[in-house]
């Protein structure tokens, strides 16, 4: 793959990478620093992908392993900034201001099956877990989900 080849590619989903990013850290400074530390791994680790069919998937896992790094690093005290990544023209969605306070693992399956459009075998994939865990985590993401929505309309 050249250079031109791999801009393209990276272009083509670059909007995806910061929302998958947002969703993991939530801030975005850090979705930042996690989407341009991925793709200078993938850059320099671009021999080690076996089928360039295969590219997107393998430039998110870098992405997702980046977003864990930093959020293991991130001091307990940081602030968490609820910017427009996610937001709608407004900057108001009520499901996506309760998708944002899933706990992650459902909330990053969810994000990838349902906003991003991966069926449940690209998600496994993609998350390096079976896919019956993939399929766990997206039931209990609408559960919850359903149940934050609940709430909401009570009050």
């Amino acid at each position: 793959m050249t250079q031109a080849d791999f801009a393209c590619r990276v272009l083509a989903c670059e909007r995806r990478l910061y929302r998958i990013a947002y969703t993991m850290l939530r801030n975005e400074a850090d979705c930042e620093d996690a989407v341009q530390e991925a793709l200078l791994r993938a850059w320099s680790r671009l021999g080690t992908l076996r089928e360039e069919a295969y590219f997107e998937t393998w430039l998110i896992r870098i992405l997702i392993n980046q977003c864990k790094t930093l959020y293991r690093r991130r001091p307990l005290d940081v602030e968490l900034v609820n910017d427009s990544v996610m937001g709608s023209e407004d900057g108001h969605s009520p499901l996506l201001e309760t998708l944002e306070d899933l706990p992650p693992k459902p909330r990053i399956a969810i994000e990838l099956h349902y906003i991003e459009g991966y069926n449940v075998k690209e998600c496994a994939r993609i998350l390096s877990v079976p896919e019956g865990t993939v399929k766990w985590r997206l039931h209990q993401g609408r559960r919850l989900l359903a149940q934050a929505m609940r709430e909401e309309a009570e009050l």
